[in-house]
């Protein structure tokens, strides 16, 4: 299979070929025009010099990687010297903002704007084992999670996300492994994903639903992309309420102007229950802080402390609900 395409910044077309290895002949063929389109578009003005960027990282790869500690650790702090350390953090900065962390690439801290491993922490102890697993991680961002999924044993990842930017940021990582993970990354979102794939032991879909204008289809479709008895892992905002409770901003929602759902737990696992979802229930409830989330010099724009109204942090600045969370889990 050959996309045509000399300068994208990872190889798409091997990430391309695993689909066709792992069953999925059919979508791998439809797939070449649409990711060639996307990157012959120039719709990301920055792609250019992300890609100059990437060509200008050390060579120096490893062999040690870890995925099952809070920090994903690519590499030692004594594999390079302290000078190159230096100019390693300067070239990982300018693929800021760095979202999903902390990374620890040959001892440079990539100090994230969400700590991911306190989620992480809170998904590790409720969803079933992910051993021998294929997994889809929809809106995976730079993967974080997704190596997370590794660590606990998954024989595989497939990460959907159609941020260039965390394309790049995976690219960046990869770069100094010296093998393959088995974690392919895809730069679609979840409608270019085929429908009744029915392939996946476990779907997570983390921070996603509020930002799909047609909820009740994004979770359609995660049933079917399950095997069966297969179980979804949904992460999203909720608010208090009672079956029928649903927040739909009428602007932004925390400074965000893409979100669009926000239900009650109880009118979600309403809804997975009318989807044809079993064993539905909430495994946590966690208010978002400053902890979790919180700017640094790996993310430097505005982050929860700005999106909280000022006089009353139990409200966002437009007097909603300040950001609550909620970790459904269900059987296809």
């Amino acid at each position: 299979m050959t996309l045509g395409v000399a300068n994208l910044p990872l190889n798409l077309n091997a990430a391309v070929a695993v689909l066709a290895e792992r069953g999925f002949s059919d979508w791998a063929l439809q797939l070449e025009p649409i990711l060639e389109n996307m990157f012959m578009s120039g719709r990301n003005g920055n792609l250019p010099r992300w890609l100059k960027l990437l060509e200008q990282l050390p060579t120096i790869k490893t062999d040690r990687i870890t995925f099952d500690d809070d920090i994903i650790s690519v590499g030692c702090s004594t594999d390079i010297s302290r000078a190159q350390q230096v100019q390693l953090k300067q070239e990982l900065l300018q693929f800021s903002p760095w979202r999903k962390g902390p990374f620890s690439i040959f001892g440079v801290l990539i100090d994230a704007e969400w700590q991911s491993q306190i989620k992480w922490q809170r998904l590790s102890q409720c969803i079933a084992p992910l051993a021998g697993k294929r997994v889809l991680d929809v809106g995976c961002g730079n993967g974080y999670y997704a190596m997370r999924m590794l660590g606990a044993g998954a024989q595989w990842v497939l990460g959907v996300d159609p941020s260039v930017l965390a394309l790049i940021q995976v690219t960046a990582l990869q770069h100094f492994m010296c093998s393959d993970i088995p974690f392919t990354y895809l730069p679609i979102g979840m409608q270019t994903v085929p429908h009744h794939l029915a392939s996946f032991d476990t779907v997570f879909s983390m921070g996603v639903l509020y930002h799909r204008r047609d909820p009740i289809e994004h979770l359609k479709h995660l049933r079917h992309s399950l095997v069966r008895n297969g179980q979804l892992v949904l992460e999203t905002l909720v608010i208090d309420g009672a079956v029928g409770d649903v927040l739909v901003p009428e602007k932004r929602y925390a400074q965000m102007n893409n979100v669009w759902y926000l239900p009650s737990v109880l009118e979600l696992c309403d809804q997975l229950k009318k989807l044809g979802f079993t064993h539905v229930h909430c495994a946590d409830v966690s208010c978002t802080d400053t902890v979790e989330q919180r700017s640094t010099e790996w993310m430097t724009f505005h982050s929860l402390e700005n999106y909280l109204h000022e006089s009353d942090s139990s409200l966002t600045v437009e007097r909603y609900p300040r950001p609550r969370r909620a970790i459904i889990l269900a059987e296809a």
